[in-house]
C-alpha cells in the first residue's frame, strides 16, 4: 500500500509516502510569511498547498496514480474516541468553517479530501488532538462550574504506546501504560486497554510546567493576580501559555540552552530544570494508583526525551518503582498517521466515520 501523509503546520506543510511501514520519501515545504499574507485565513490555502504538494511529488519522481490511501494530520473538530476516521463531508465542514477552531492541521483532512476526490482514494485521519476517552470520574474538577478536559498529544502518545507494547510482547488493547510527551507543551496520560482514560489538559491548564507554560498554579495566588488590575486576559493567558515554565524562569524555552547553563554552573539553571523533572514525575506517579499501580510501562517521548543526561535520569529515579521505562525521543507523527491509515487498510482496525 502506497499512502502519502500530510501535516500540515503554521509556516510549512510535511510530506511523506510510505509503502506500508517504509517510508519512501520525506519533505518539509517552506512558506513564507509573504506567500500565506494573502490568504485572509488557513482555509483559503487550501488550493496553494494543494499545488505545491502535487509540485513537490512530481520533482521526486513519484506519479499520483501509484497511491493506494491519503491521510491528513487531524484538525479540531469536537471530541472524538481515538482511531482512523474516514474523511467525509461532514468532517470537510466542520475543518472549514472553523467551528471548533482554527488550527492549521485543519488543512491535513481538507487536503487529504481533495486528493482523495481527485485519485478516488480513501481519506483518513487519524487520532486528532481532540480524542477524548477519559472516564466519567476522571472529568470531575471539584466545582460543577468547571469540567476537565481532553486536550493532549493523542497521535504521538498512542503511537508509541503501541511500540512500546510490541517492544514488551504485550497488546496495547490489553495493557496499562503511563506515557509522558515531553516538549512545548508536556501531556501525560493513562492508557487503559487502548483507551486515554485519563490525561491532564496539555494546552492551557493543568499537570507539569514546560518549556513555555505555566501548568497547574495555586488557585487563589491566581485569582487574585486576575483582580489585580495589573493584568488583562490575553495577558493572563499569555503567562499561562506562552511566556510561563522554563521562559518565565530562565528566558528559553529551549532546553538545550538550559543544560548548557547547567554544565556552566548556573544554580538556578539546575534548580528549574529539576523541578521540571520533579513536576513531571509526580504527574506520572499520580496516575498509577488508577490501576491499582499496574502499569506495564512508561513511556516518555517528544524532543525533552532526548536528554539522556538530565531530564530523562531525574525522571526515571523518581518513578522506576511503578514500572520500567521506554523512551522514544522525538516525534512519530508522519508514521503514526501511516500507521493508521494501514491498519484500516489492511483490515486489522475498523474505520471509524465523523457525524457532525
Amino acid at each position: 500500500m502506497d499512502i502519502l501523509v500530510i501535516n500540515p503546520g503554521s509556516t510549512s506543510t510535511k510530506i511523506s509516502v510510505f509503502k506500508d511501514k517504509d517510508e519512501l520519501m520525506e519533505k518539509t515545504i517552506r512558506h513564507s510569511s509573504k506567500e500565506l499574507s494573502k490568504f485572509e485565513n488557513i482555509t483559503k490555502q487550501q488550493d496553494f498547498r494543494y499545488d505545491i504538494i502535487k509540485k513537490t511529488l512530481k520533482e521526486n519522481d513519484y506519479l499520483e496514480d501509484q497511491l493506494d490511501a491519503v491521510v491528513g494530520r487531524g484538525g479540531l473538530l469536537h471530541p472524538l474516541e481515538g482511531g482512523t476516521y474516514l474523511v467525509n463531508e461532514d468532517m470537510i465542514d466542520d475543518l472549514k468553517s472553523g467551528k471548533y477552531g482554527e488550527h492549521a492541521s485543519n488543512l491535513g483532512g481538507v487536503l487529504a479530501y481533495k486528493f482523495s476526490n481527485d485519485l478516488n482514494i480513501p481519506a483518513y485521519i487519524v487520532d486528532p488532538v481532540v480524542v477524548d476517552e477519559m472516564e466519567d470520574v476522571a472529568r470531575i474538577s471539584g466545582n460543577p462550574l468547571f469540567e476537565r478536559i481532553s486536550i493532549f498529544h493523542a497521535l504521538n502518545q498512542k503511537e508509541v504506546c503501541r511500540l512500546a507494547a510490541k517492544k514488551i510482547n504485550k497488546s496495547y488493547e490489553k495493557g496499562n501504560f503511563i506515557v509522558a510527551h515531553l516538549g512545548g507543551g508536556i501531556s501525560v496520560g493513562l492508557h487503559k486497554n487502548g483507551r486515554v482514560i485519563d490525561v491532564n489538559n496539555a494546552l492551557d491548564g493543568e499537570g507539569p510546567f514546560t518549556p513555555e507554560r505555566a501548568g497547574s498554579l495555586p488557585a487563589g495566588d491566581l485569582a487574585r493576580l486576575c483582580f489585580s488590575g495589573k493584568f488583562d486576559l490575553n495577558e493572563v493567558k499569555k503567562l499561562i501559555k506562552g511566556q510561563g515554565g522554563l521562559v518565565a524562569y530562565l528566558g528559553t524555552n529551549d532546553g538545550r540552552e538550559v543544560i548548557k547553563d547547567i554544565e556552566k554552573g548556573d544554580a538556578k539553571a539546575l534548580l528549574i530544570y529539576k523541578a521540571m523533572a520533579y513536576q513531571i514525575a509526580k504527574e506520572i506517579g499520580s496516575l498509577a494508583p488508577v490501576v491499582s499501580g499496574k502499569i506495564d510501562a512508561i513511556v516518555l517521548s517528544g524532543g525533552l526525551a532526548y536528554d539522556e543526561d538530565y531530564l530523562i535520569p531525574w525522571i526515571e529515579e523518581m518513578v522506576s518503582y511503578i514500572s520500567p521505562l521506554i523512551v522514544f525521543p522525538g516525534e512519530k507523527e508522519m508514521q503514526a498517521l501511516a500507521a493508521g491509515a494501514l491498519r484500516v487498510l489492511n483490515n486489522k482496525e475498523g474505520v471509524k466515520y465523523y457525524k457532525k
